[in-house]
């Protein structure tokens, strides 16, 4: 069984995100969710509906939760979850991030967590203005 994935991000931010992703790919290769935290939201309600969504997904790849901001609303959530499948929480999420989970999606959970931590981090780097230009 495949991976399931769980965006829980501030606003639109994971939406706009996946969608981005799907359109760059051209398809989503996992099943994927997104729970969108807005500035009023009731966290009783917003966990109640991750526990639906999380409960609407295949059984048995367990679950990869990535979030935008380590210990913001979206992150506490997500720590608070109980779920029965086995699941990992990676936090700061961002478009290489996403791009490399779905560039790999027959991986294990425990790997694929470290393929979201590597794209989120090798994805941030320094730019000078002369870099990347073609003469």
């Amino acid at each position: 069984m495949r991976v399931s994935i769980l965006l829980v991000t501030h606003n639109n931010f994971g939406p706009l995100l996946l969608d981005t992703v799907v359109d760059t790919l051209g398809f989503c290769p996992l099943h994927t969710e997104c729970l969108t935290i807005g500035q009023d939201s009731d966290p009783e309600t917003q966990s109640a509906r991750a526990r639906e969504l999380l409960a609407g997904f295949p059984s048995g790849g367990g679950v990869l939760i990535l979030t935008d901001i380590f210990g913001a609303t979206p992150c506490n959530l997500a720590l608070r979850l109980k779920v029965e499948e086995p699941v990992r929480i990676v936090s700061g999420l961002n478009l290489p991030m996403l791009l490399r989970v779905f560039n790999y999606p027959t991986l294990d959970l425990d790997a694929l967590a470290e393929k979201a931590v590597s794209g989120g981090r090798d994805g941030v780097m320094l730019v000078q203005p002369d870099q990347g230009t073609t003469q």
